[in-house]
């Protein structure tokens, strides 16, 4: 009986495919090992200057005078309330910030997306927010919601809405809300960005064969938009999520961290820099450094199997 012999052709051809790729890797290696070990110095430099510091006690105002403590300044700030009141209220800050982004810029892409003239000038004036600067737009922000003389507050008292009678920067919530909507005022446009590249890459035969099969047009977006946008949207939040918890200019301008809206980046600046405390603000901001790195990884560990995932059904 005749055997069915193994095509050469095929199997020597994915033995090469394999032999160029280790070929291509390699190449690909040698190319950025350069900038890697560069981008690796850059950020080591600092990271470990900082961690040394960390260690020790040290005094601004009488030369000489500094000791090694260990991790004494872990303890003193893991074991007092003001960096867990501070940890707290960022990650608040970065939940109801991140989420608002995310839905606000899913709806502002699916906007864009569509067909109609004068399209091209929208997407301009819709990004405008991202391009200034923060402390400008908190600058801005601030004056909108000063007592009597700002713009929103004399709309609420026009209208006899509530709000209008209050202090919003002088009470712990209505500072927090403010702080969120200046952020995602200026942040949203960058995941609407994000977002909408995904959709452009969402083939209209997709489309077409929802329709076929009788889908309504929310059907379709619930079933076939949003599977598809998922990279997109977890890219999205990966960097807005990153971006937010090391949050300082907002609330340093709004209200200098008052009425409990001081972050992790902002204690470790005020231990630092304005009670001079080197060794307690940087291991302030070596903490904030490790959680911010924590929540990357558990991000990259979950959501980037669920995009690795997506690529491969795509496939």
């Amino acid at each position: 009986m005749a055997t069915k012999s193994l095509s050469p052709g095929r199997w020597g051809s994915s033995s090469g495919m394999n032999g160029r790729d280790r070929e291509e890797r390699r190449l690909a290696f040698r190319m950025t090992a350069p900038s890697l070990v560069l981008m690796a110095l850059v950020a080591a430099v600092p990271i470990g200057y900082a961690l040394w510091l960390s260690l020790n006690q040290y005094s601004v105002r009488t030369a000489g005078l500094s000791r090694f403590v260990g991790l004494d300044n872990y303890v003193a700030a893991l074991s007092g309330p003001h960096w867990w009141a501070a940890f707290g209220q960022t990650f608040l800050f970065a939940g109801l910030s991140v989420s608002l982004e995310l839905v606000l810029g899913t709806a502002m892409a699916l906007l864009l997306n569509l067909a109609f003239k004068g399209r091209a000038l929208l997407r301009t004036v819709v990004l405008l927010p991202y391009a200034v600067v923060t402390v400008v737009s908190a600058i801005t922000w601030e004056t909108m919601f000063q007592p009597n003389l700002g713009l929103v507050t004399n709309v609420l008292s026009t209208l006899g809405l509530p709000g209008g009678d209050v202090i919003w920067l002088g009470e712990h919530g209505y500072a927090m809300a403010v702080i969120v909507l200046a952020d995602v005022w200026k942040t949203t446009p960058f995941a609407a960005l994000i977002i909408l590249a995904g959709l452009q890459v969402i083939p209209a035969e997709t489309y077409e064969a929802a329709e076929l099969d009788g889908a309504s047009k929310w059907q379709a977006f619930v079933h076939v938009t949003l599977p598809l946008l998922r990279p997109a949207i977890v890219l999205a939040a990966i960097f807005r999520t990153m971006d937010a918890l090391r949050v300082f200019d907002l609330p340093f301008v709004l209200t200098r961290g008052a009425n409990g809206t001081e972050s992790m980046s902002m204690l470790a600046y005020t231990q630092l820099r304005e009670n001079r405390l080197v060794g307690e603000g940087s291991a302030l901001s070596i903490l904030t450094f490790l959680t911010v790195m924590v929540v990357s990884v558990v991000y990259i560990r979950f959501a980037g199997g669920n995009i690795r995932e997506v690529a491969k059904e795509e496939q």
